[in-house]
């Protein structure tokens, strides 16, 4: 209970004491015993609430405090240096040596404003994510009262189409990568391998007899350290492929010309490491100029092939959203409803299935 005392050692102000959550022992002057008690009365009610924030709190530094956050937070490396770099070039320039509790939502919303004019809108939400994070946790540690990043706009992405490269395409990429490497190109075309599932893929997980491969894991290549297995994007990428004869040959035949490194990795260096992900953006890039594709071809436009692939071959939404290891089947439809036939061609499809066949031949026949 906070108590309410008047002091004539202070110029007869009244003065509250209570204590905080931490069992502090805390004081505040007032002129006016009405303020005071609104003051003990607010405060009573916040610590009842939870939502008590102790009077210096907010002084703490958004960049003291994103360091400290960053540090306690569970990520892969790959992710950890990701966060890392978008706390240190674009958040901690602008509100680093500023108060937590004093950056207030319009500020936010005028740094998003700032950077959407030289980020694409999709870094600027990534962006934003990491560091409405960092306030939310400030908020629950009861360092300011509320997230300041709530209710901002963000710029709107534009929607764009995913268009799939043709058959030919592929293989004239595949066949204008470096020989080791190609097989990495046939298991995102051929089975929807990410990258780092590619590059991580193992022996022991391909199972010849059955014709399937197991993706359980991905290689983390960080900036700084060894290159080590870690768990791959999502639950939902756990799964298992099934391989067409397609597949199955190129990887009898990569293994046949360039056995499985020490750890069982397909994919390696020439001495037997595995590779890197810098090196093999590098080598995707050239291989991209030497084939004459567009430079902005990704290694994921790969994974889209095969998505349409299977859509061709008239596959449901959620065995491709199964294969693809997509963690919802709103996912799969966000990225490739527009592949699948609409209503009407199903409709124009059924019909002639059911009547094209065996009435044809009778529909301009004279009536008797």
């Amino acid at each position: 209970m906070a108590t309410i005392k008047r002091r004539s050692d202070r110029g007869n102000r009244w003065e509250v004491r209570y204590r905080d959550p931490d069992g502090k022992q805390r004081a505040r002057l007032f002129d006016r015993k009405v303020d005071a008690e609104r003051f003990a009365a607010t405060t009573e009610a916040d610590m009842l609430r939870g939502t008590y924030i102790a009077p210096l709190a907010g002084r703490t530094t958004f960049g003291e405090y994103a360091e400290s956050w960053l540090r306690s937070r569970v990520h892969r490396p790959s992710t950890a240096a990701s966060v890392e770099c978008g706390l240190r070039v674009h958040a901690i320039p602008f509100f680093g040596n500023r108060p937590l509790g004093a950056i207030r939502h319009s500020e936010v919303q005028g740094w998003v404003r700032g950077r959407s004019e030289v980020l694409s809108p999709g870094t600027v939400e990534n962006v934003y994510r990491i560091v409405s994070a960092v306030f939310r946790s400030a908020v629950k540690d009861r360092l300011v009262a509320v997230n300041p990043c709530e209710d901002v706009t963000l710029p709107r992405r534009p929607h764009v189409e995913v268009i799939p490269p043709t058959v030919d395409e592929v293989w004239t990429l595949v066949d204008a990568m470096p020989p080791r490497y190609r097989i990495a190109g046939v298991l995102a075309a051929g089975a929807g391998l990410r990258q780092g599932e590619a590059l991580g893929l193992t022996v022991d997980r391909v199972d010849f007899l059955r014709r399937q491969l197991r993706v359980d894991r991905q290689l983390s290549t960080p900036d700084r350290g060894e290159p080590a297995f870690a768990p791959p994007k999502s639950q939902a990428s756990v799964r298992t492929v099934p391989l067409a004869d397609v597949v199955l040959e190129a990887l009898s035949g990569h293994l046949a010309q360039f056995p499985a490194g020490p750890d069982g990795l397909i994919v390696t260096y020439i001495d037997g490491r595995p590779v890197r992900r810098n090196r093999a953006g590098a080598m995707w890039r050239q291989s991209v100029a030497r084939a004459g594709l567009p430079t902005a071809f990704r290694y994921h436009d790969l994974r889209h092939h095969f998505a349409s692939a299977l859509i061709a071959g008239g596959c449901s939404v959620k065995v491709v959203q199964r294969a693809l290891g997509h963690a919802s089947a709103r996912e799969t439809l966000d990225t490739y409803g527009h592949m699948w036939p609409d209503s009407d061609d199903l409709t124009r499809w059924a019909i002639d299935e059911r009547l094209g066949r065996s009435c044809a031949p009778n529909v301009h026949r004279a009536t008797p």
